[in-house]
């Protein structure tokens, strides 16, 4: 198993930056390479890919987040950044990170999501 918890969410006015964090833990996380990735789901729509980070840090992300956002990890792989910056009263939505091992094709672990709310 592995668990995932988000933290850094909050309220910022638009152009603003936000640093969300994921902290990922669990044996099987040691065990494996995994990508780790960022969801978003705003009120009344469906589930949106952000991006994400491979296991040798190779950085894919949304169209609609390119040039705005920044995924990295920490030194030790367990946490994983989205840096959001630029920020759009659309970017408001929960924010979730996820796991998958580096050979899977969907996701496996899901954090519990945090909240992000831009103001016009």
């Amino acid at each position: 198993q592995v668990q995932l918890v988000e933290s850094g969410g909050g309220l910022v006015q638009a152009g603003g930056s936000v640093r969300l964090s994921c902290a990922a833990s669990g044996r099987a996380f040691g065990n494996y390479a995994y990508t780790m990735g960022w969801f978003r789901q705003a009120p009344g729509k469906e589930r949106q890919f952000v991006g994400d980070i491979s296991w040798t840090d190779i950085t894919t992300y949304g169209d609609s987040v390119k040039s705005r956002f920044t995924i990295s990890r920490g030194n030790a792989k367990n946490m994983v950044y989205l840096q959001m910056n630029g920020l759009k009263p659309e970017d408001t939505a929960v924010y979730y990170c996820a796991a998958r091992s580096s050979w899977a094709s969907t996701y496996t672990y899901w954090g519990q999501g945090t909240q992000v709310t831009v103001s016009s």
